[in-house]
């Protein structure tokens, strides 16, 4: 009973659309009417300004970690955790708020293995202001810290957890997968640089 309470929590948390409804609270205007039409951080900042860019960073991010942090209290089964794990960040890319659409996954990604594996997740910050600060392209340096996840798992991870690193794959996959368009913007050159406001 707990493992399908959580599975609901998860779900319905991992799905609230925080850039949509920040801008619409705030602004009212829906950000994926502009920039590049996605509700994700990157794009609430270009469209609404550095502050709510933040906030809607920090709301995706927590909407992967707090769900988590709750089930630990009640689940004990690797497994279990796993699949919640899944379902938070499928819950915001397939959020039943907005038609079943949502963002690419990066922030309430990082919130998640912000639980799970902290140390790591620092290791992958700095891949990602590297590759960032580098090429100024926010989905390269997603991409490059996606990438990066399961190696690192692979090699520092020593709590022999064989779903811990099965969702760094998964995750790792299906996050560049949602990146298809910005790839093929990269290989052409005309993918937009990020610029500080």
């Amino acid at each position: 009973m707990n493992f399908i309470i959580m599975l609901v929590l998860c779900y319905f948390i991992g799905a609230i659309p925080s850039g949509v409804w920040i801008g619409k609270i705030f602004k009212n205007i829906d950000v994926r009417d502009y920039g590049s039409r996605n509700s994700g951080a990157t794009n609430c900042y270009r469209v609404m300004g550095p502050q709510f860019g933040l906030a809607v960073l920090l709301a995706d991010a927590l909407k992967g970690f707090l769900p988590l942090l709750i089930a630990s209290k009640y689940i004990d089964s690797q497994f279990q955790m796993f699949i919640l794990a899944m379902v938070v960040i499928l819950a915001h890319t397939y959020s039943c708020f907005i038609k079943f659409k949502g963002g690419k996954g990066v922030a309430t990604s990082l919130g998640v293995f912000l639980f799970l594996i902290p140390y790591i997740v620092m290791i992958l910050c700095l891949i990602f202001i590297a590759v960032f600060l580098m090429f100024r392209y926010v989905s390269l340096a997603s991409i490059s810290a996606a990438a990066a996840l399961p190696i690192l798992v692979f090699i520092m991870d020593k709590r022999d957890n064989i779903y811990l690193f099965v969702l760094s794959l998964i995750i790792s996959g299906f996050v560049i997968y949602r990146h298809k368009t910005n790839i093929d913007r990269l290989l052409k050159g005309t993918e937009t640089k990020f610029k500080f406001k």
